[in-house]
């Protein structure tokens, strides 16, 4: 019957006026129509930014709060999404090393030759509860007008490398700002007005690191000083709505330590006359005056403290020829924490335990995002020798440095995503 009418409408020449206003009206929706298209292509163009900070390029007007799930109830035991084990998983990854251009060519596994595939095809799977597939356009839609911050050492730029494959599958995100060498780097979805920051700051703390400008150490030591958090991430601390903060290995260089820019003690410096205190001191130390900080924030956003993760070397240290050349999972309990892995694990859990009441008092939204115990798991994610492009092009039988730290994209990291993703928007 409604078709009927309309079709009555536009014929009946008693409505002639009727219909030039329809026709007009149309007319110029389509000319707004064009407008929006012509908008939308001219974002490629963006220039990048000259400020490392946030800038609001769109109205924040119709912003959404989303609100987090609580995995079971107080009769049953919840859901851990950190606990489970992998299984095989025939379907194909959310993006490939093709169809992603954010990937860095250290982890490019099967651009550079790595010849087995067989690490792509697993899934997490947590203990009493499932896991849904990553649905990215769904997640772009619930963080428009949004703002994300990975912030740490190498491994928050491989998880942020990630966490924008995933994304753009949907839409490509853009890059409107990177320092002068490329370490703090911010992108932007303009569809959707979602900002996406890997901030570099390995330390969490203020630090002197003493390099030269091909970045080699000029100093053994280097200072740190424990009680002052580091401006780089602080500064647009309240601008930002979901914060993925995390330490680890940078740790375990040589440091003096400060505290009211007094000397406090050092790590290996043995040329030096001071207390050795040791790494786990410091990031104890670095850790409580992290937190500390956010629970005394008020801040509104979403924010998590991420673990450090494994590192897989068999057969030695990087340095004394170790390798990784596994190909597939291993069962929970067939494999360990390196002594120096366990100590920063049992650090984060520790003091992470120890603040949770004053985290509940504060009313900050914080949780330890624990990656590592399904991180142990994946010996078999790393580029070993193919953090190189093609090694054993020329010699089989080369030795080539491998990097049992990082991880392959796509790999196992884009697990991370999908339960950071999962927690977020359910």
């Amino acid at each position: 019957m409604v078709k009927k009418l309309k079709h009555q409408w536009w014929r009946s020449p008693q409505n002639n006026n009727y219909s030039f206003l329809i026709k007009l009206g149309v007319s110029v929706l389509l000319v707004a129509l064009a407008f929006v298209l012509i908008y939308n292509k001219s974002s490629d163009s963006f220039a990048l930014s000259a400020s490392p900070f946030l800038q609001n390029t769109i109205s924040q007007q119709n912003t959404h709060h989303i609100p987090t799930k609580e995995y079971g109830t107080d009769s049953e035991e919840k859901c851990n999404l950190f606990t489970g084990e992998w299984v095989a998983y025939k379907a194909e990854p959310v993006y490939t090393n093709r169809s992603c251009s954010f990937i860095e060519e250290h982890q490019n596994c099967m651009k550079n030759g790595r010849p087995d595939t067989n690490y792509l095809y697993w899934r997490w799977s947590p203990r009493g509860c499932e896991l849904p597939r990553l649905d990215p356009g769904r997640f772009l839609q619930l963080m428009r007008n949004k703002s994300w911050a990975f912030i740490g050492d190498s491994i928050s730029r491989n998880h942020v490398q990630s966490f924008l494959c995933l994304l753009s599958e949907v839409e490509e995100a853009i890059e409107v700002y990177h320092d002068k060498n490329y370490k703090s780097r911010r992108w932007l979805f303009p569809l959707h007005n979602l900002t996406v920051s890997v901030i570099w700051s390995p330390f969490l703390v203020q630090a002197a690191v003493f390099e030269d400008s091909n970045s080699f150490s000029t100093s053994d030591d280097v200072e740190l000083h424990l009680d002052t958090l580091d401006k780089i991430w602080t500064q647009p601390y309240k601008s930002l709505d979901y914060m993925i903060l995390s330490g680890g290995k940078w740790f375990l260089r040589n440091a003096i330590y400060y505290e009211n820019n007094t000397v406090l003690g050092c790590h290996s410096c043995s040329k030096r006359n001071f207390t050795e205190l040791g790494f786990d001191f410091a990031y104890r130390r670095m850790m409580r005056t992290v937190l500390n900080y956010i629970i005394a924030s008020n801040h509104k956003g979403m924010l998590f403290y991420r673990t450090s993760t494994p590192d897989h070397f068999e057969g030695g240290e990087w340095y004394e020829g170790g390798t990784c050349k596994r190909e597939a999972p291993v069962q929970e309990g067939k494999v360990e924490l390196t002594e120096l892995d366990k100590i920063l694990h049992d650090i984060e859990v520790e003091e992470f335990e120890k603040l949770s009441g004053k985290v509940s008092e504060s009313g900050v939204n914080l949780r330890l995002f624990d990656v590592n115990p399904r991180s142990l798991l994946r010996p078999d994610g790393h580029p070993g020798p193919y953090r190189f492009y093609q090694p054993f092009a020329k010699d089989k039988e080369a030795k080539i440095i491998s990097d049992c730290l990082h991880w392959c994209l796509p790999g196992p990291i884009d697990s991370w995503n999908h339960v950071l993703m999962e927690m977020v928007v359910s």
